[in-house]
């Protein structure tokens, strides 16, 4: 793992997930983009797949993490676009299939030996099940939790949307590796998102104990709930931190 610097990279996809093409072709389009010419968005997806295989491989060797939010459209209210610009409260869950393209996009990496670690959010909820076991088909033993399901994201960062991202990872994959809530806000008072995400793990948790689902062991379920909030987000991202 690198020691310093950048430890993860993020991208935002809405479709078109996997759509190859020759290195001739993805020249020739990428030539006529940097003129400033116009690409059709058949075209475009062949340059995106074209640049995440190739970010993918660079991840894979520079130990980086490859993230991908999955899902969202943008500026649905075209008057308030006009009006207000991006990113003012517009866009919303979409719900277009993308379990095909996807796992073409990872079948090629791994294919190749470039598969990095990877996490992936999804912000529409019925797609928790789906990625959740199509992660599961790329774990390649070579980490444990290679593959993550990502925190509850965006429109479902709140109780209920916690609560079904955390089952369909106990149900599909391994709660125990999962490296908890990951945020990209760059605002001090959204933290608190870190201690509400605590607070819904540990009260699911204890519904389960409450039900005989777990065994009434707090030293084996508070270790679990201490790698989920700390422990296994400092090894998966290769942290250098003092030990607890």
């Amino acid at each position: 793992l690198p020691r310093g610097g950048c430890r993860l990279s993020d991208h935002a996809l809405a479709a078109g997930l996997f759509a190859p093409a020759s290195a001739q072709e993805i020249k020739l389009l990428f030539d006529r983009l940097r003129t400033g010419g116009v690409l059709s968005p058949d075209e475009g997806d062949q340059l995106r797949t074209a640049l995440l295989l190739e970010l993918g491989r660079l991840y894979c060797e520079k130990g980086w993490t490859m993230q991908l939010h999955i899902g969202a459209v943008r500026n649905v209210n075209s008057a308030m676009f006009a009006k207000l610009g991006p990113d003012t409260g517009y866009d919303a869950m979409g719900d277009r299939v993308y379990a095909e393209p996807l796992a073409r996009l990872l079948d090629a990496l791994s294919s190749a030996g470039n598969l990095p670690r990877t996490i992936l959010y999804n912000l529409n909820p019925r797609d928790n099940e789906m990625l959740a076991s199509l992660l599961a088909s790329f774990e390649d033993g070579t980490m444990a939790g290679k593959m993550q399901l990502g925190s509850a994201w965006w429109f479902l960062d709140q109780k209920d949307g916690i609560e079904r991202q955390l089952e369909a990872i106990s149900l599909l994959g391994s709660l125990r590796r999962f490296v908890g809530m990951v945020a990209d806000s760059r605002s001090f008072l959204s933290f608190a998102r870190h201690e509400y995400f605590r607070r819904v793990l540990c009260n699911v948790l204890g519904g389960d104990i409450a039900a005989g689902l777990l065994p009434r062991d707090f030293e084996l379920v508070g270790a679990l709930v201490q790698d989920v909030c700390f422990g296994n987000a400092a090894s998966y991202f290769g942290f250098d931190l003092p030990a607890r």
